[in-house]
Formats: structure tokens, sequence, C-alpha cells
């Protein structure tokens, strides 16, 4: 059976890594087909439309999507909203999935296998803003909610129960927070009733972050809210190379899925041919995982490695390579 791919470019740097990544799709010799829809800040200006129905129409057809980079605007834009975002709330993608493995590259932290998953639909990001006093006064509601950290915390446990170390992280600041992420402890913790064979912790999120900094490796899984999943697992990345090695993969109950590297549109290096794509291309790790490619997936991982352990490496890395040449050596460890 065919598999269909939906390739979304986006902008910046997403130009030049999600044609590297399905270069890599492409080599594995599996039966994929692939479509192309637009999205992102360039597709808002050409169109009057951050993501249009026929990309939306594409991405639901598709078995899986490869989505490249957006470059939001940092003020607000009428009729602009982030594609990604509304992606996740389109298609209920509840859970970001943001891995993190050390590579062979000196000066990073090795030994450092740990998985952040993110609650991807509420929190400060669920859209509730407003400005009061002429405009002088931003208002953010933070929204949790029994149900999403249900399903997140069930996400993390059933994550965890397929891993070696079978240990949960519960990280929140309930001892300011009390009612949102009072509410989020409180379910994460019925939810561990529910998985005996889980151990689970628990800290709170400054104290997260000061660990994942002094000792990365005491981490599995790490269950979180939206926005400090978000920070937590950029923290995380930049431990092991920085954002340019970093994936991601988003989520839900149904059978929409998108798989994206975190390190978003990158203006400052667009066209210079530089853009790391190991996080584009270990995103396309996860869709093969998620397609129950296991085995293609484990190869893919194994060939960015041995590109990396022998010094074939971005300029972010500390090599000379450019995107293009780290790619084919990707390819000819395959």
């Amino acid at each position: 059976m065919t598999l269909t791919i939906c390739l979304i470019e986006g902008d910046g740097v997403g130009k030049e890594v999600i044609p590297a990544a399905a270069r890599v799709l492409s080599a594995l010799g599996l039966p994929l087909a692939f479509t192309a829809a637009e999205a992102g800040w360039e597709c808002f200006l050409k169109y009057g439309d951050a993501l249009p129905p026929a990309t939306l129409e594409a991405v639901r057809a598709a078995d899986a999507t490869l989505f490249g980079a957006t470059q939001s605007p940092l003020s607000k834009v009428e009729g602009y909203r982030s594609p990604v975002l509304t992606l996740r709330k389109r298609f209920d993608l509840y859970a970001n999935l943001r891995p993190t493995r050390s590579l062979p590259i000196e000066g990073t932290y090795q030994g450092v296998d740990l998985l952040i998953v993110r609650e991807n639909t509420e929190g400060l990001y669920s859209g509730r803003e407003r400005r009061e006093d002429d405009g002088q006064t931003a208002i953010t509601e933070r929204v949790i909610t029994a149900a999403a950290t249900e399903r997140i915390a069930r996400t993390a446990f059933q994550c965890a129960m397929r891993r070696p170390r079978r240990t949960v992280t519960v990280v929140h600041k309930a001892n300011v927070l009390k009612e949102g992420d009072g509410l989020f402890r409180e379910v994460c913790l019925r939810v561990a009733a529910d998985f005996p064979q889980v151990t689970v912790n628990e800290l709170l999120v400054d104290a997260c972050a000061m660990w994942l900094v002094r000792d990365p490796t005491r981490f599995d899984v790490i269950v979180t809210e939206n926005l400090f999943g978000d920070i937590l697992s950029d923290e995380a990345a930049g431990l092991v190379g920085g954002l340019g090695v970093a994936p991601s993969a988003n989520v839900g109950a149904g059978r929409v899925a998108y798989f994206e590297p975190v390190h978003g549109s990158a203006p400052d290096i667009v066209g210079r041919g530089i853009a790391n794509p190991i996080g584009a291309i270990l995103s396309a790790a996860l869709l093969l995982d998620h397609l129950g490619a296991a085995e293609a997936a484990r190869r893919v991982e194994r060939a960015v490695e041995s590109a990396v352990r022998d010094g074939v490496r971005t300029p972010d890395l500390g090599g000379s390579a450019n995107t293009s040449e780290l790619t084919d050596a990707i390819l000819r460890r395959l």
C-alpha cells in the first residue's frame, strides 16, 4: 500500500530542509508518494490566508505531513493566524512530542535520551487575549482543563511504557499557580495510578530547567503544559547540538499528524545553503515511526549519527558542510 506524505516547506529555511528530508525518505525504498502544499507568511502575503483550504485538504488526505517552518509577524496582523496553531486546533493534535537524544558531537551532553510530552492546544496559547485600559493593559488567559490534561498525561505514560526506563516526571508550577497547575498536577497523578509499572516523579518547572542543565540524563519522559513544554524542549535541544538537530511530532486521536523541525524559519541564513537538515530528517524518522516503519526510522537515525560522528557537520555544529553535503553524507550511510 502506497503511503502519501504531504510536504509543506513553509517559509525561510523550510524550503531548504524539507527537500533534504524528502530525499532521505525517497531513498529508503518504501512505497511513498509525495504531495505538496503551501502555508506560512509568504502564503498569507500571496493568498491572504496562511493556511488555505487546499492545504487543509491536502493534510487531511495524507497519511502524514512534513512541515518546514513558518515566519510569523511579531505584532498583530489582521487576518493572520499561525498555521501551526491552526493545524493543531483544527485536527485536535493535542500532543507535541519532542525527543532529545545525544549526537556524537564534542562539547555536548552525551547519554541523553529523553522525551518531552507537551500539551498542545491550551495553556497560554489558547488564544484568549484582550487589551483593556485604552490598550495599556494586555491580558492573556491561561486555560488548563481536566480533559486536556488527562489525555496528555495518558499519552506520556503510554510513551513511557514503550521505553526501557519507564519513568515520567510531571512538571508544573503548582506552588504558585495553584488553580491551573494545581489541576494539571492533580489529574496527572490520578492518571499515574493507572500505570503502576511506571515510576512517577514531579518537579517545579524552574527546578526542572535547572536539572536539565545540570544532568539531563536523569530524565526519561517529561509531561507538562503548553508554554513550559515549549521552553523546556528548546532548552533540552541546546544541550545536544541546538535547534538545528531537534525534531518534533504533533499527533492526536485521529489519523492526521504532522512532523516538523523546531528551528523556525531562520531568516538570518536563508538562501546561504547552510541550514542544518538534521532536525527535518529526524522529524521524518518520527513520521516513519508513526506510520509503522520502525526499522526505516532506525536506519535514518543511524545514518545521521554516522555522518555527524565522521565530522560532516553544518556550521551551527562547528563544521563546514552545507545543507546538500550533509544530506548527501546521510544518504550514503543509509
